[in-house]
């Protein structure tokens, strides 16, 4: 099927003239660094404004390159705009709209491919979680370093590889003769939260996210400076741009992915080659332009799949016709099920076609200060937009961005600050409530919510949660963070009476409704929990976690029949979980325990080795794994695999007490009573009297 899209409508450039460069290497000689910076305004690059810093590397780089003032993304999050990019076509094509529950399909052709197939050595080097290999952009690169950190660093809320690490990577791939290279590098650090290193955090400490973008300059200029070290400069195509822009309070959105606004649709974009004489552009592009302007750069013959424009006549001192730039902001709309925003960009307005509406004369008002939706006909640009919107479709788009990603993946989005979900009911119509401007105020008030409970303000942050609340019955974050506060201080049962509120005053909405019937089964309430999911089922059937967890409660009721057929569709909706596939060894360790039967713990192993293969970092499937060993009778690698466990996971009490057992039974008793002092330790203050009694009759027999 790839060949086959691939090979349709291939063109070749009218004139040979076109791909060639004015002086230096020839076009074919070319090599390919893609730059890209996340949440990056230009405003903070001294090319673009010298307001608030210098940035000397980045402005040597357009001072000897093009610089366009007027480049748009398309999206503002990382995966679907690196997408657009890669891809050359927009969302409306390739379908990844969001960071969470898109990954891009094989059907589609991306640069890394393209130039692969002609000869291009292909290196990728990622630093942030949102571009993991598991989303597809890896397609076309024989080396995909995506190797930040599987978890945040003490003392940090996000895990990330800072640029020098990034850069130092890419580095090392260059130093091996490789003849013609693509190089994607790719730096996280300007997201939030923003903490440059040192000297930076002192430099900037009133102005952390301008230290940051310094901290990048400075790492660019260590790269570009071994590329002139190593005589490459005047062999290579660059090309730096950033992927969105980052609001910082402008019309109220702190970060990006919210709105669509220019303070995070806006990004730098400056291209810089042999032969190709400085200039600024003042004319709007986009990120789809990127890709048939590379193919002209380096004589390659451009996709017919292709929806941007070469940027080569402005490379040329020339101009070219305008296009409109679609855009889109769909966070809200596919984790919330609020209402959609996207519009278009053209002849100088800028169209936004939300429940209420907005207009504005970018010529005039960049800024987008005064909203002309008011006293405009606005037919004719909704009717512009829908044109545009058609144009851009493809057959493939259903295929491509609907492909929901594990459990794992939107739980490491939600750290990251981006509203990911399982599952979303989006409504067939929207109105002004539903706009994102109107729940602004709220979305702002369940921000400073969690501030206050950061601060330990419980009290605080339940009063204005409960507000909120009472002002709008199915703001999903606020019933979510007061079941948080209410769940981190122990109060279960009142935590579980918030999602039971919330399931009462939504009742036929399936986000409140499984969401406490996975509230209830994950607290030991089995049987209202199965009541409670099995109502969600009849709304929607295809939520793997839903049946994962109804695997659980009945595994725990003693119905294992029920339980496996309930573990097996949660397996065919989500078969790689690492999750899903510890429980569903756990249960057969479970029911292997319970029915003496030996073939139920051989068969939980393949489950366990899946999980292990999915996540090799998760302890408790080494703690199930030894368990099922252990009743095999194979003690040595049961101990091995206690052991990884604890070495995973240190404070693993469970794990910690198996092996206290296991090597009493072994008949190593200083061993035995190592682990049950740091069984003691773990548990503290929180072991129960008849966990006291067990381990205290454990630790005799070692004593004996």
């Amino acid at each position: 099927m790839k060949r086959s899209f691939r090979a349709v409508g291939l063109v070749f450039a009218s004139l040979l003239g076109l791909l060639a460069c004015a002086a230096g290497a020839g076009a074919a000689d070319l090599n390919l660094l893609l730059v890209t910076i996340d949440t990056l305004r230009p405003d903070r690059l001294s090319c673009y404004s010298p307001k608030y810093l210098q940035t000397p590397r980045i402005d040597g780089l357009a001072a000897k390159g093009v610089l366009f003032e007027r480049a748009f993304a398309h999206d503002p999050e990382t995966l679907p705009s690196h997408t657009n990019i890669l891809l050359g076509m927009t969302s409306l094509a390739h379908g990844v709209s969001e960071n969470s529950k898109s990954i891009v399909a094989p059907e589609f052709l991306t640069l890394a491919e393209l130039l692969k197939s002609r000869g291009f050595a292909t290196g990728a080097f990622v630093s942030g979680f949102p571009l993991d290999s598991r989303f597809g952009l890896n397609q076309g690169f024989e080396v995909y370093d995506d190797h930040y950190p599987a978890k945040a660093l003490p003392g940090e809320r996000f895990s990330e590889r800072q640029a020098a690490k990034t850069i130092a990577a890419a580095l090392q791939w260059l130093s091996v003769p490789k003849g013609k290279w693509f190089c994607w590098v790719h730096l996280w650090d300007p997201h939030d939260p923003y903490a440059p290193p040192e000297p930076f955090f002192t430099q900037y400490q009133d102005d952390p996210y301008s230290g940051e973008v310094a901290y990048v300059d400075s790492q660019l200029g260590l790269l570009f400076g071994e590329l002139e070290k190593r005589q490459l400069m005047d062999k290579t195509l660059i090309i730096l741009t950033g992927d969105h822009g980052e609001s910082l309070g402008d019309h109220g959105e702190t970060f990006h992915g919210y709105f669509a606004y220019n303070t995070t649709l806006w990004v730098p974009l400056i291209i810089s080659a042999p032969g190709v004489k400085a200039a600024r552009v003042k004319d709007y592009v986009s990120h789809v332009d990127i890709f048939p302007t590379v193919c002209d750069l380096l004589g390659q013959e451009k996709p017919a799949s292709l929806q941007g424009d070469s940027l080569l006549p402005f490379l040329r001192g020339k101009t070219k016709k305008p296009r409109p730039i679609y855009f889109e902001a769909l966070e809200a709309y596919l984790n919330r099920g609020w209402a959609p925003l996207r519009g278009v960009i053209e002849n100088g307005k800028k169209y936004i076609d939300s429940p209420i509406p907005e207009l504005y004369d970018l010529e005039n008002d960049f800024g987008e200060a005064k909203n002309l939706a008011a006293a405009a006909n606005l037919p004719p640009y909704n009717k512009r937009l829908q044109e545009v919107m058609k144009l851009g479709a493809s057959p493939l788009t259903a295929r491509a961005g609907r492909q929901t990603t594990d459990r794992e993946t939107l739980e490491r989005l939600q750290s990251l600050g981006y509203a990911a979900s399982r599952v979303t009911q989006l409504k067939s119509s929207y109105g002004p409530e539903d706009d994102l401007k109107t729940l602004l105020p709220l979305e702002q008030k369940v921000g400073l919510a969690s501030q206050l409970k950061k601060q330990g303000r419980l009290a605080e942050s339940v009063r204005l949660l409960e507000d909120i609340i009472k002002e709008r019955k199915d703001f999903a974050k606020a019933y979510d963070q007061l079941f948080e506060i209410y769940r981190s201080q122990g109060l279960i049962d009142d935590a579980l009476q918030v999602f039971e509120r919330a399931f009462t005053a939504n009742a036929d909405t399936y986000l409140f409704i499984s969401g406490y019937g996975l509230a209830l089964v994950k607290n030991g309430r089995y049987q209202k929990g199965v009541e409670i999911l099995e109502k969600s089922l009849s709304l929607f059937d295809q939520d793997a976690e839903v049946w994962n967890c109804l695997g659980v409660a009945y595994g725990k009721m003693g119905d294992f029949e029920k339980a496996g057929e309930d573990f097996g569709r949660a397996l065919t909706l989500a078969p790689d979980d690492a999750i899903f596939n510890d429980n569903v060894g756990t249960f057969y360790v479970t029911k292997a325990l319970k029915t003496r039967n030996l073939e139920s713990a051989r068969q939980s192993l393949a489950f366990f080795e899946k999980a292990i293969a999915a996540d090799p970092a998760l302890a408790s499937v080494y703690n199930g794994q030894a368990g099922a060993l252990r009743i095999l009778d194979r003690r040595d690698e049961a101990i091995a695999s206690w052991e990884k466990a604890v070495e995973l996971d240190p404070n693993f009490d469970m794990a910690i007490f198996n092996l206290a057992v296991a090597y009493l039974e072994k008949g190593n008793k200083a061993k035995a009573l190592e682990y049950c002092q740091k069984y003691l330790l773990v548990r503290g203050n929180n072991i129960t009297l008849e966990e006291r009694r067990e381990i205290n009759s454990l630790i005799q027999k070692c004593k004996g």
